[in-house]
């Protein structure tokens, strides 16, 4: 295995997005996906706020963890709580930010932030990484190109989902039942992917 002070940073965006897809790979953050996955631009909403927020949170959880917790030894016990505490305050940081610079952005996001604070893809982003032991710049690509990868998959599904409505599809699999099977569809393409890029 690579060491991951030499990976690119390419490598590592193509890998996060692609050959380690969050959604596809490693299954987290499936409850939203199944859920706002029904219209195009609802997929695409969630994708761009999922993105950002990812990106934003694994930058700012790597900083505390290799400059706070790691040198006060605190990483083994407080890691978790610390990286849930960041996600939460940072999302209603956001909240807070569309909410006075534009009212409508706001309204039209609506459901979509509070949901971004309990995906489990964004704290999984954060816990990889550390294993992963990227340095704060790797950790922030690693972050961009896991929420990149949901927003793929995500806005691939809805795609799917509203071609589904002009299709016959049968009567046991109506809804769930069709979501799930299009979704391993999915994720075995995906990780058809895996020892193209090795990271």
């Amino acid at each position: 295995m690579n060491d991951p002070q030499t990976v690119s940073l390419l490598t590592i965006l193509l890998s996060a997005a692609l050959t380690d897809n969050i959604l596809l790979t490693r299954f987290l953050g499936m409850c939203p996906f199944l859920a706002v996955s029904r219209q195009m631009k609802s997929a695409v909403g969630l994708g761009l706020a999922v993105t950002f927020v990812t990106t934003c949170t694994c930058a700012i959880n790597a900083i505390l963890y290799h400059h706070v917790l790691v040198p006060l030894e605190l990483a083994g016990g407080l890691q978790l709580i610390v990286f849930i505490i960041v996600i939460a305050a940072f999302v209603q940081l956001i909240e807070m930010l569309v909410e006075r610079l534009s009212i409508g952005l706001y309204y039209a996001l609506g459901i979509f932030l509070p949901l971004i604070t309990v995906n489990c893809a964004i704290l999984g982003t954060s816990l990889f990484m550390v294993n992963k032991d990227y340095t704060v710049t790797q950790s922030l690509v690693f972050g961009f190109g896991s929420g990149l990868g949901w927003m793929l998959a995500i806005v691939l599904m809805a795609g799917i989902r509203e071609r589904l409505k002009k299709a016959q599809v049968p009567p046991g699999l109506e809804g769930p039942g069709i979501s799930l099977i299009i979704t391993g569809i999915m994720a075995l393409g995906f990780i058809g992917f895996s020892g193209m890029i090795q990271q």
